[in-house]
């Protein structure tokens, strides 16, 4: 739902909201003197370091032989970033710079990938701890992408709220093609 408001706020060309701009103003300042901080923190967000994380999720799965999770923590991101990439970007259009910026697909890649490890475990606790470390991070690449003006504080917030309600969307497709196709218990 956030993600299909919050382009009622951008402006005509869509440029930066008052937030963008409030934020950016935080951000900036702080590490414009540094850019190299703004690359590291932005590390979280990389394409490389996302897919090692998804790899090293299901290899998790994989490694205790639950091969629908290993299955699903794949391939729910992925399509997520698919569906963004050709479907959610060109629907709103909002460029920066000469590509569309709105939602971010680095951010619904991170934030994909622990959606879908999150729905994924057992574990209470796990869970709890990678949410927080997964918050951290994507805090941390959230100042950087704004620092090296990859994207607006409104793009990396529709991205994390397109990540979470396309995983679990995707998910829950996952649950319905298990219950249809599946074996059946005997």
């Amino acid at each position: 739902m956030a993600a299909a408001a919050l382009p009622w706020s951008f402006p005509p060309g869509g440029g930066a909201t008052t937030f963008d701009l409030a934020v950016g103003a935080r951000v900036d300042p702080r590490l414009d003197p540094r850019p190299w901080v703004a690359e590291v923190l932005a590390l979280a967000t990389n394409t490389g370091v996302v897919l090692a994380l998804l790899c090293g999720s299901a290899a998790w799965f994989a490694w205790q032989r639950r091969w629908w999770e290993t299955a699903t923590v794949v391939l729910a991101p992925e399509l997520a970033v698919a569906v963004n990439t050709w479907a959610l970007k060109p629907w709103w259009g909002r460029p920066l710079h000469d590509y569309l910026a709105y939602p971010s697909g680095h951010t619904v890649h991170l934030v994909s990938v622990i959606t879908a490890l999150v729905l994924l475990l057992r574990s209470t606790r796990a869970r709890a701890v990678i949410v927080a470390l997964a918050t951290a991070g994507w805090c941390a690449g959230a100042a950087g992408m704004i620092a090296l003006d990859y994207h607006h504080a409104t793009d990396i917030v529709g991205g994390a709220a397109a990540g979470i309600s396309l995983t679990i969307a995707l998910y829950w497709v996952s649950v319905w093609i298990r219950r249809t196709f599946g074996p059946r218990p005997r």
